[in-house]
């Protein structure tokens, strides 16, 4: 076994890592590779030196790659070099210094309460297969805040209805336990008497007409096409109503600590991207409020 598949394996057994993250870390390495071959007659990455992975990132710059992608595979190599520390391959990681390179804050738009509600209210009373597994996409994603690969993997049996909970398992197979709304609950109900009439032969919570489990572009375009007919934002996928979830939540006065623990963040500084929008409004209730405001 070569190196790269040594250090994917470890990502995956130890580190928990999702097939798309390997993925992901697998291509960066190869593209390092395949450009120290080419251009220092260098096949093994193992023992390259910082001045070689800088070549490579002027050429990812001259391709017009965003800063923000070429980050992420500095941060592929940078976990490449540190397993190779681990398992005492090398002494010093060659990225050991590097700076990031500068990236603008992207801010992603929410939907508005009222472009989710008018989302849901589209749907008949009396639904079709497919429209009753569409309105619970939405319906989960907006009410738990859970991300797109988390509603793919849920099973059959990841809801507790007497509880009225759903378990997520998160990246690096964390678990967490969600509470579902008293509608989502009834939701489900729905759904899954008419999934049962599917008979499909998997677990999967979640799955097409023809009984397979539902796939990450298929749940993309449920969203995309519900709410390209109610919202003219630009983006409109699954990560923008787990934004529109945190971001309602904050404006009601929920506390960081508990949506992050919603989001199933590791830490405070992932969800605080969820607060850019929260303090728009706090502005406008200060405007609003404070007697000494002009606004009034």
């Amino acid at each position: 076994m070569n190196l790269i598949d040594s250090f994917l394996e470890y990502l995956l057994l130890e580190k928990k890592h999702s097939s798309h993250t390997i993925k992901a870390y697998e291509s960066d390495l190869i593209s390092l590779q395949d450009f120290c071959r080419l251009n220092f007659d260098q096949e093994n990455i193992s023992h390259i030196n910082y001045s070689q992975i800088r070549s490579w990132i002027v050429l990812l710059v001259d391709h017009k790659l965003s800063n923000r992608s070429i980050n992420r595979k500095i941060s592929s190599l940078k976990s490449f070099y540190k397993y190779l520390q681990k398992i005492k391959l090398i002494d010093v990681n060659p990225l050991a210094n590097h700076k990031a390179l500068k990236t603008s804050k992207k801010i992603q738009i929410p939907f508005s309460a009222s472009e989710v509600n008018t989302v849901l209210s589209s749907f008949s009373i009396d639904q079709s297969f497919e429209a009753s597994r569409d309105r619970l996409i939405v319906e989960l994603f907006y009410s738990t805040g859970m991300r797109r690969a988390e509603l793919i993997n849920l099973r059959m049996n990841s809801v507790n209805f007497a509880e009225k909970q759903i378990k997520v398992i998160g990246k690096r197979n964390k678990e967490r336990l969600i509470p579902l709304l008293t509608s989502v609950i009834k939701s489900l109900e729905s759904y899954i008497k008419i999934r049962e009439l599917i008979n499909s032969p998997n677990s999967f919570l979640f799955v097409t007409q023809k009984g397979n489990k539902v796939y990450e572009t298929l749940v993309y375009r449920v969203i995309n096409n519900y709410f390209s007919k109610v919202s003219s934002k630009l983006k409109k996928s699954p990560h923008i109503l787990r934004h529109s979830f945190a971001t309602h939540l904050l404006n009601e006065g929920a506390d960081l600590n508990s949506v992050k623990e919603l989001l199933g963040h590791s830490s405070l500084a992932s969800t605080q991207v969820y607060t850019h929008n929260s303090l728009e409004q706090l502005k406008k209730v200060y405007k609003q409020a404070h007697p000494r405001s002009t606004k009034k």
